[in-house]
């Protein structure tokens, strides 16, 4: 794992500005260093700079789906994990194509508790709470993350 300040660098992409830049917060909250991007295009463009240990990404985008910056990320960075969420039926038609090109990302559905989010990555990322500076258990349990009620 490359580690961006000691700390895991985490790509969170998602064309709605309110859940990119909640989900960066969140995770910045918990240890990682998060970078928010709402046009996946410039997380690209950001990936060439600097490849995330992790991609998080929405499904279903303008420009360009997730499911191709999944596999181009994947192409150019396989040590990049990469977890997609969606809330829209038409998803299932995007992995289906993505698997038969032999890409099988994992997949959270929309809404996803923090709770969930977390716990999703630090089994992808094979790290515990207490490898992630400021990651703590107790209040990944809880349901008030960063002084924001979600």
């Amino acid at each position: 794992m490359s580690l961006s300040k000691g700390k895991p660098l985490v790509f969170v992409v998602d064309d709605e500005p309110i859940i990119s830049s909640t989900v960066a917060m969140i995770l910045e909250c918990k240890g990682f260093d998060a970078k928010s991007f709402t046009n996946p295009i410039k997380a690209l463009a950001a990936a060439c700079l600097q490849a995330p240990d992790l991609l998080i990404s929405d499904v279903v985008m303008p420009e360009l789906s997730g499911v191709d910056l999944a596999i181009y990320v994947k192409g150019h960075y396989p040590d990049c994990k990469v977890l997609l969420f969606s809330g829209q039926a038409a998803t299932a038609d995007m992995l289906v194509a993505a698997r038969a090109l032999g890409h099988d990302f994992e997949v959270l559905s929309k809404p996803v508790h923090p709770t969930d989010l977390l716990k999703r990555i630090q089994s992808m990322l094979e790290v515990t709470p207490a490898l992630v500076p400021g990651g703590d258990t107790e209040r990944v349990n809880e349901f008030e993350t960063c002084g924001v009620r979600v």
